[in-house]
């Protein structure tokens, strides 16, 4: 009823740039705190980016000054910019959303597929 799905991952040089985006549709009443996670090869999945409703925003101390997450509410979507990429960067990205449903008006946690970001040096 509700799904996310991101795009936009792919290999790039390091020092590079890509830009990530999350589509949420379905049943959406309205949409709280969006974020992006990552997950590398036998590591736990860690928040990189989260953002509300309202704009304010934080992020891992690993990416600040490098990474930027905005959202358009209008289009629920939001994205993730990332310049400056470095090999350590290589993951998979996962869209996060804690979204009140128009079926029943609860709160739940929606996670994307993912998308994977590889970072050669």
């Amino acid at each position: 009823q509700v799904q996310l799905v991101e795009s936009g991952g792919g290999l790039v040089q390091a020092g590079g740039s890509l830009r990530l985006s999350c589509a949420a549709s379905g049943m959406i009443f309205s949409i709280n705190a969006m974020g992006w996670y990552r997950q590398a090869p036998g590591k736990q999945r860690d928040l990189v980016a989260a953002i509300t409703n309202g704009g304010s925003t934080n992020y891992a101390d690993s990416v600040k000054g490098r990474f930027t997450i905005s959202r358009d509410n209008a289009k629920n979507m939001v994205y993730l910019q990332m310049n400056s990429l470095k090999p350590e960067d290589t993951a998979v990205y996962y869209c996060n959303a804690n979204i009140k449903r128009r079926t029943d008006y609860t709160s739940m946690i929606y996670w994307g597929q993912g998308t994977q970001v590889s970072v050669s040096s």
